[in-house]
């Protein structure tokens, strides 16, 4: 692949991450893990080396890898924890870390380099999420274990050279990606349960289909297949929390780990393991008290379920509050009916729609399309700018004493906390400009592709 950055304008890591962004527009995705597979094998299959943790889901997955990652710290404090998880909210960085903390630039400057060598010496034409988690498994070389997210499905994933995980994990299914991962409960299943292994336990959460799974671990010859009610016991008390769900499924995962990896644990006491499963990702029913005693809630809630459970989770926690929603969509989710849901109990002004600068990311000409009722909420066709909204929304919530709440698509999430004042790593408009360039023809958007090309069979 050529070298697209030369300009002395940027940064070293700068330009870097905006050739891994741009690398789909040379190496189109193609479903399979042979690129992958190649990479691992010319770094020496680092992650054969260490336990790793595999997690899939269509929702709880990022979240459980964060509460199995801050426990294991907690619990160890020697101990090296890697986590990989994506997307990413306002720094490519972010999507792998150690012990919290963000990959370096300047790692991220000495090991793409050496990546692409391997790609040009070898043949590899890696894409950009092969690419990102090969960054991710070389930083890796650093950590004692690894909790590994998938990025997509699992059987295809990029993830899924790992051989021997310690365990596998599968939160929840859902229908998602139904282009490339099946239109059924069950052909999306089969897909996330392809990173069940051979002698290796399963893990899955409660909303799955597990006539489905567990048939498939058994064609796997796993090892176990276990519910958190078999690691647990049985409760009581029906969760409808999804945050408590996703602590239940890591408290689970760590009992099992405790058992089968007890070298990697001191002392796992109910303190500790309550804190460490208590942690939330960013924007996932994040709350800001602001100092001007305004409450901002924000969240990634990005298809059907996820929506119906934030305004649930809203409702149940302030049932007396009036909320302001800052909203913004991306194309490939069922638009229509998440404007459905919120105008079932927000009034429509007192909505405000945004339009996030991503290819990803949902037009506001389809958001009112898909429901006409939003014709009457609060948006601009002209400034279609998620700051533009976000403090108009903060006027009008402040003179009405309002709950504000910012959700949708990941993509609008950097440019709506930038806008709220907060102080964290970003990266630069010289990465934001290109930072779409990947999903054009990216492991997650296949709008020019066949619908029978890209299916996983």
């Amino acid at each position: 692949m050529p070298d697209l950055e030369v300009s002395a304008t940027y940064t070293p890591y700068e330009k870097w991450v905006r050739r891994l962004y741009q690398t789909n527009l040379f190496n189109p995705v193609k479903l399979g893990l042979q690129n992958m597979e190649d990479l691992h094998e010319a770094m020496g299959r680092p992650m054969d080396h260490r336990p790793v943790i595999h997690i899939a889901g269509t929702n709880g997955k990022g979240s459980v890898a964060l509460k199995i990652a801050t426990t294991l710290q907690l619990l160890n404090p020697s101990l090296r924890v890697g986590l990989f998880c994506s997307p990413h909210v306002s720094s490519f960085r972010e999507r792998m870390q150690i012990n919290g903390e963000m990959i370096p630039e300047d790692k991220v400057v000495e090991y793409l380099p050496e990546i692409y060598d391997i790609c040009l010496k070898k043949d590899i034409p890696a894409t950009f999420f092969e690419i990102t988690t090969a960054l991710a498994f070389k930083f890796f070389q650093e950590a004692d274990v690894v909790v590994l997210e998938t990025g997509l499905g699992g059987r295809l994933d990029a993830t899924n050279v790992v051989s021997a995980p310690a365990m596998s994990i599968i939160t929840s299914i859902g229908l998602e990606h139904t282009r490339i991962l099946g239109d059924t409960i069950e052909l999306i299943a089969l897909e996330k349960g392809g990173i069940i292994k051979k002698d290796r336990p399963v893990l899955v959460g409660p909303n799955v289909p597990h006539d489905v799974l567990r048939e498939c671990a058994n064609e796997k010859g796993a090892s176990q297949y276990l519910t958190c009610d078999d690691v647990l016991g049985t409760t009581q008390t029906e969760i409808t929390d999804y945050d408590k769900e996703n602590a239940r499924t890591a408290q689970a995962a760590l009992s099992m780990l405790k058992q089968d990896h007890p070298n990697l644990f001191e002392s796992l006491t109910e303190e500790i393991l309550q804190e460490g499963t208590s942690i939330r990702p960013p924007c996932r029913f994040e709350i800001v008290e602001r100092e001007d005693d305004l409450t901002v809630v924000l969240d990634v809630a990005h298809n059907p379920p996820a929506m119906e459970y934030l305004l649930r989770k809203l409702q149940a926690t302030y049932p007396d509050a009036k909320f302001r929603i800052v909203v913004g969509m991306s194309r490939d989710k069922d638009v229509g009916l998440v404007g459905k849901m919120l105008l079932d109990v927000i009034d429509v002004d007192a909505v405000h729609l945004v339009e996030a600068y991503h290819p990803r990311a949902a037009k506001l000409e389809d958001m009112l399309e898909s429901e006409p009722r939003l014709k009457n909420s609060n948006w601009d066709s002209d400034d279609r700018t998620i700051t533009t909204q976000i403090n108009s929304a903060l006027e009008l919530a402040k003179e009405k004493k309002e709950i504000l709440v910012v959700c949708g698509s990941v993509f609008l999430m950097a440019e709506a906390r930038e806008a709220l004042g907060f102080d964290e790593p970003r990266d630069s408009e010289h990465i934001a400009e290109v930072a779409g360039a990947h999903l054009r023809h990216g492991q997650e958007v296949f709008a020019n592709t066949p619908d029978e090309e890209i299916k996983a069979k």
